[in-house]
Formats: structure tokens, C-alpha cells, sequence
């Protein structure tokens, strides 16, 4: 069996549905393992549960050496930030820790293990490709968000610091009650204090919340929106590109196979 021939074995495995599941499964299973060890359990649980967390590790690195025999272009595996991410993660969990000083540094390595759901499933790497893909210009709505924090803030001290200092007695603390108002958090008991002095501040508080949880809200969700609608259709355009690209090989090699069959045929002939 030659090196070709293994490495498109080691593809149909790693594209293999059932494979895909079962390391999903995994991650799962590693997770939970992770959560069960904040309980008290036996000594006989533990010794248990690191034999499967070794044995998890174990799978994982199976699962990367799968992964990179499958490549095509093995030179291009590292390339890709979530394969880099996927080996050291594995590649760390290997090393043992536990029982030294760097023992936290481990619980938090197997604990980001569950980040690898995300490498593992395209539906999520597209989420959050689109989510960082939107970040500048969600950027310039933050900054919005900001400026219209910190005038509220500005007029919040300026007028209600007398008649709650806690809430108001600097613009630090205001943009902290402000952030209150905004997550809808018992904000009405603040609003009805205030109103005791001023009763017209209500229109303060409605106009903020106008600008803030709608507003700016339903800004950053058609932009996110936006960015995934255009990831999908990238990603389309460059399958299609890629069953052009196959189509056109096949009929290539149909072509040579022909020219071959032509030549043969008449050399037969004479």
C-alpha cells in the first residue's frame, strides 16, 4: 500500500461522519469528566476519572494523527490556527503535571479542551469566523455605545449624585448603574427613587434604554447577521468552485484515457 494510497484512507476516516460524532461525543464526555471532578467523590472515583481523562487525551492525539495523515499538503496542516490550537492542546495535556506546581495550568488546559467543539464542527467555526470577521465594524458601534454612555453618565452625576451616592456619586459608579439600567436589572427601583425629586426623569431613563437595549442591540445582531450571510455565500461560491474544478479534472482524465485508447487502437490497426 503506497503513501497516496494511505493518505486517502486516512482522509475517508477523518471526513467520515461517524468519526466526526464520536470525537463530538468525546469532547462531551470530556467536559462532563471535567464537571464531575468538582464534586465530592471516592478515591476510587478519582483514580477512575484520571484514567479516562488519559485515556481521552490518548484519543485526541490518535485523532490529530489522523487528522494530519489525511492531509494532502501535510506542509500546510500548521497553517491552520484551529489545527495549531487542536495540537497543543492534546500536545499539553500529555505532559504530567497534576501533582506539581503547574497542576492548575493542566486543569485549565483540559478544561479549554472543550474549544475543540468548535474546530470539529464547521456550523461553529462559521459562527465565530463571523463574529471576529464583524468586530471592526462592530467597533464603531461600541464606541457609540460609549459616547451615549458617558453623556447619560455626565448628566446621571450631575443630577441624581445628591440623591443617591452609591448609584451616582461619580461618572465611574453611573456608567456602573447605567449598565444596570441597560441589562433591565431592578432598574425601575432606580428610576422611581429618582423620580421621588425629579419627576420627569423618567424620559432620562426610557430614552437611555431606547438608544442602548434596542437600538444599539438590534445593530450589532443585523451586523453579525450581515457578515454570516456573506461568509455563507463565500463558502458556497468556493464549493462550487471546487466541483468546477473536479468536474473539469474528470473530464481531463477522460480525455487522455480516450487519446490513449486512439493511439493504441491504431497502432494496432497497423
Amino acid at each position: 500500500m503506497n503513501t497516496q494510497t494511505l493518505q486517502k484512507k486516512f482522509l475517508s476516516i477523518r471526513s467520515h461522519k461517524a468519526f466526526e460524532l464520536f470525537i463530538v461525543f468525546v469532547i462531551v464526555f470530556s467536559a462532563l469528566l471535567i464537571g464531575a471532578k468538582s464534586y465530592e467523590i471516592p478515591e476510587s472515583v478519582h483514580i477512575l476519572m484520571i484514567w479516562l481523562d488519559w485515556g481521552i487525551t490518548l484519543l485526541f492525539l490518535i485523532e490529530i494523527i489522523i487528522r494530519f495523515l489525511g492531509e494532502e499538503h501535510k506542509r500546510y496542516f500548521f497553517k491552520s490556527g484551529w489545527n495549531v490550537f487542536d495540537t497543543l492542546i492534546v500536545v499539553v495535556s500529555l505532559v504530567p503535571i497534576d501533582n506539581s506546581e503547574l497542576a492548575l495550568v493542566g486543569r485549565l488546559i483540559r478544561i479549554f479542551r472543550v474549544l475543540r467543539m468548535i474546530s470539529i464542527i464547521p456550523e461553529l467555526r462559521l459562527l465565530l469566523n463571523s463574529l471576529l470577521k464583524a468586530l471592526p465594524q462592530l467597533g464603531y458601534v461600541v464606541l457609540l455605545m460609549f459616547i451615549i454612555f458617558y453623556i447619560y453618565a455626565a448628566i446621571g452625576t450631575t443630577f441624581f449624585a445628591e440623591i443617591n451616592p452609591v448609584l451616582w456619586g461619580d461618572i465611574a459608579i453611573s456608567l456602573l448603574t447605567l449598565f444596570r439600567v441597560m441589562t433591565f436589572e431592578d432598574w425601575t427601583d432606580v428610576m422611581y427613587e429618582v423620580m421621588t425629586v425629579y419627576s420627569l426623569s423618567w424620559t432620562y431613563f426610557i430614552t437611555f434604554i431606547f438608544f442602548t437595549a434596542f437600538a444599539f442591540l438590534n445593530m450589532v445582531i443585523g451586523i453579525v447577521v450581515n457578515v454570516l450571510e456573506e461568509e455563507n455565500h463565500r463558502i458556497k461560491e468556493e464549493e462550487d468552485k471546487a466541483q468546477g474544478r473536479a468536474s473539469l479534472d474528470d473530464l481531463q482524465k477522460e480525455i487522455q484515457e480516450l487519446k490513449a485508447l486512439i493511439i493504441s487502437g491504431n497502432g494496432a490497426s497497423k
